[in-house]
């Protein structure tokens, strides 16, 4: 049975008490929330993850997670962070290959691959993000450059490793821009995701897998995204920054 996640993104936002306020009101608030098996799972800039876990370590269904890693795991790397120092500070997850990392640093599908390799060696859960630009979905390739982007960057893991993964879809047109797919859209893409899950690894397997809606997703349109068969949460960015907004979002979940 696959997890119902609703992943925060802060992105390069909030300071370091900001981020302690933010998770302490989430932790408390959360206290009288029954979450059964949902998971919350909080990604912070790379100087809060310890402090922020620390904050979180009381509830056993909230974890955090580093927004990228280096696809190298030591050496002479300026201002990298490895797999392998994220688990050493007690991280369990990491985002891998958001479209932010793709288009402003030129991630490139084999990089991503190694990211992965190197983060499930580590003990680190991975939510690995996919998802198109405007211009491929108007000439209707967005199918074709998903299915490429999942085959590149983490459908050559086998059953064992695959069940450690989650999927984000995320079409860039809708990160940060208000505008957010429609329900149709999203569960069109998610079932075709789910659908290559099921080619790929069998049913049982595929049906293990959580994928994830990211893109202006908000405390207003959560419970209807979440309705879908295929929808198993959220990435969320700016509705993560707010504490009100976010619990909204992880009841709808």
């Amino acid at each position: 049975m696959r997890n119902r996640i609703a992943a925060a993104n802060w992105k390069m936002n909030l300071t370091l008490d900001q981020a302690c306020a933010l998770a302490g009101t989430l932790v408390e608030t959360l206290k009288s929330i029954d979450l059964g098996g949902k998971q919350v799972i909080l990604a912070t800039p790379y100087l809060y993850l310890s402090t922020v876990a620390d904050i979180i370590k009381s509830n056993k269904n909230i974890f955090v997670a580093a927004q990228d890693c280096s696809e190298h795991l030591s050496g002479a790397y300026t201002g990298e962070v490895s797999a392998t120092m994220l688990y050493s500070a007690g991280i369990t997850h990491v985002i891998i290959g958001h479209s932010e990392r793709r288009t402003y640093h030129q991630e490139k599908d084999e990089a991503l691959k190694t990211k992965v390799e190197n983060a499930l060696t580590n003990n680190l859960k991975v939510i690995f993000c996919c998802g198109e630009q405007l211009s491929h979905r108007e000439q209707m390739k967005h199918f074709n450059l998903i299915e490429g982007q999942l085959w590149h960057g983490l459908f050559h893991l086998d059953e064992t490793q695959i069940i450690n993964c989650a999927i984000a879809y995320e079409p860039v047109w809708a990160i940060g821009t208000g505008v957010t797919a429609s329900p149709a859209q999203a569960a069109e893409m998610h079932s075709f995701i789910r659908k290559l899950l099921i080619e790929k690894y069998g049913e049982s397997t595929a049906n293990e897998i959580s994928i994830l809606y990211g893109g202006s997703c908000n405390e207003k349109n959560a419970a209807e995204l979440f309705s879908n068969t295929d929808i198993d949460g959220g990435l969320i960015g700016g509705a993560s920054l707010k504490a009100d907004s976010f619990i909204k979002i992880i009841q709808s979940l």
